[in-house]
C-alpha cells in the first residue's frame, strides 16, 4: 500500500490564498459573505495567553487568551452577534441569554484559528464556532462539501475573516485508539462508511484526511448504531499534486481503519458501497447544478495550486480513470468537475466501480 506520511514541508506550510472577485461573488450571491463585527485581525490583538490543558494536564496546542478589561465586553458582545448571525441569520433576539466563556488561539497548521465557546447561561451547555483568515482553497472545501456530502456546513465569510461553526463528532485518532473494537458497534457498518468517506474525499479532491483531520459521528438506531465520518479540516482542498494525497486509506495513521475494512467487508459489497456514494454524490450535484456550476467556475479560474501540482495530479488521474480528458484540465476546478463528468459517464453507461484500489487499500 503506498504511503503519503509524513507530509513534506510544503504540505504542512501551504500558503493561503486570497478570496478571488468570482468567488466573492459566489459567496454574495449565496449569503456567505456578511458584514461581521468581528475580523480574525481584531482577535490577533490579544493582552496574554496561557496555555490550555485537557483534562488529563496534557497540553492541547491551544492557547486560552485575554484581552484588555476594557476591550472585553465590546468584544464579548460582538461575538455573540457572530454566533447569531452563523446560528440563526443575525435574529439576536433569541440569543441574549448566551455568553462568552473563553477565547482560544491555535498557533499549530495552516490557519491558526481561534475558537470561541459560547454557553447558554439558562443550561450551561455550551458550543463552539472558529474564526480564521479567509483562505480560498479552504472556503472551496467547506462549499463542495456542503454541496457533494450528506452533511451540511454552516460558515460565513468577510473580507479576509472566515467565521466556522463546530463539527461535532470523536476525533478519527480517538476512535481508532478507543472505539474502533467496541462490541456495540457493527464492525460493518463502520468499514462501509469508510468507503463512502473515503470516495467523497477522492472526488471532492479534498486531501489530507489522516484520523486527525476528521471525525467520526455515532448515531443511535432500532438496531445498533449508525456511522458517519466527517472531514472537519478543509485546508488542503485541491491543493497537492499526488493523487494518493486524496484516498484516507492511503495515510499511515488510518491504517487501522483500512485494515478493520479489509477484515469485514468483501470486496463485491465494497465496490457495491462505492457505486452507492457515486451515485448519492451525483444526485446531489443534480440537485444544486447552478450553484455548483457557479462554483466550480469560479474554482477553474482561482490560482490555489501551483501549475505544477495541477499538471502532476491530472497525469495521476488520467492514468487512473485511463481517461486523457483529464490531460485537458489547466485547474483544480477544472479536475474535480472531470471527476464528477467520469462518474457520470461511468455511471451512464452501466459500467461497474471504477478501481479497486479506492476501496480497500490495494496498491
Amino acid at each position: 500500500m503506498a504511503d503519503v506520511s509524513p507530509p513534506d514541508a510544503r504540505t504542512r506550510k501551504k500558503p493561503s490564498y486570497p478570496i478571488g472577485p468570482d468567488l466573492r461573488h459566489y459567496l454574495t450571491r449565496y449569503r456567505r459573505e456578511r458584514e461581521l463585527p468581528v475580523t480574525y485581525e481584531r482577535l490577533r490583538h490579544f493582552h496574554e495567553s496561557h496555555p490550555l490543558m485537557d483534562h488529563e494536564g496534557r497540553n492541547t496546542l491551544w492557547e486560552s487568551v485575554a484581552y484588555t478589561a476594557e476591550e472585553i465586553p465590546v468584544l464579548n458582545e460582538a461575538l455573540k452577534r457572530v454566533y447569531a448571525l452563523l446560528r440563526v441569520d443575525g435574529d439576536f433576539s433569541v440569543m441574549e441569554h448566551l455568553y462568552v466563556d473563553r477565547i482560544d488561539f491555535c498557533s499549530f497548521g495552516n490557519s491558526t484559528p481561534f475558537r470561541i465557546k459560547i454557553v447558554n447561561a439558562y443550561n450551561d451547555n455550551p458550543d463552539y464556532f472558529y474564526i480564521k483568515k479567509a483562505d480560498a482553497s479552504r472556503v472551496y472545501g467547506l462549499e463542495l462539501e456542503h454541496l457533494l456530502s450528506p452533511n451540511r456546513l454552516n460558515f460565513l465569510t468577510a473580507g479576509t475573516t472566515l467565521v466556522e461553526e463546530h463539527i461535532a463528532g470523536i476525533p478519527g485518532d480517538i476512535f481508532i485508539d478507543r472505539w474502533l473494537h467496541r462490541p456495540e458497534l457493527r464492525p460493518i457498518r463502520i468499514a462501509k462508511e469508510l468507503v463512502k468517506f473515503n470516495e467523497r474525499s477522492f472526488v471532492q479532491l479534498l486531501g489530507d484526511m489522516r484520523s486527525y483531520n476528521f471525525v467520526v459521528v455515532i448515531t443511535p438506531d432500532f438496531e445498533g448504531s449508525q456511522i458517519r465520518i466527517r472531514a472537519m479540516d478543509f485546508d488542503q482542498q485541491a491543493h497537492n499534486g499526488r493523487k494518493s494525497f486524496y484516498l484516507p486509506q492511503f495515510f499511515k495513521e488510518n491504517l487501522p481503519l483500512v485494515d478493520f475494512c479489509k477484515k469485514h467487508l468483501h470486496f463485491k459489497t465494497a465496490f457495491q458501497y462505492q457505486r452507492e456514494e457515486q451515485t448519492l454524490m451525483l444526485a446531489r450535484a443534480e440537485l444544486a447544478a447552478t450553484r455548483l456550476n457557479v462554483l466550480l467556475t469560479a474554482m477553474a479560474g482561482d490560482p490555489i495550486a501551483p501549475p505544477e501540482n495541477v499538471v502532476m495530479l491530472r497525469e495521476g488521474l488520467a492514468e487512473h480513470f485511463k481517461n486523457d480528458h483529464y490531460l485537458k484540465c489547466e485547474s483544480m476546478g477544472a479536475l474535480v468537475r472531470a471527476n464528477l463528468d467520469t462518474l457520470r459517464q461511468n455511471i451512464n453507461q452501466g459500467l461497474g466501480a471504477l478501481k479497486a484500489d479506492r476501496v480497500l487499500g490495494a496498491s
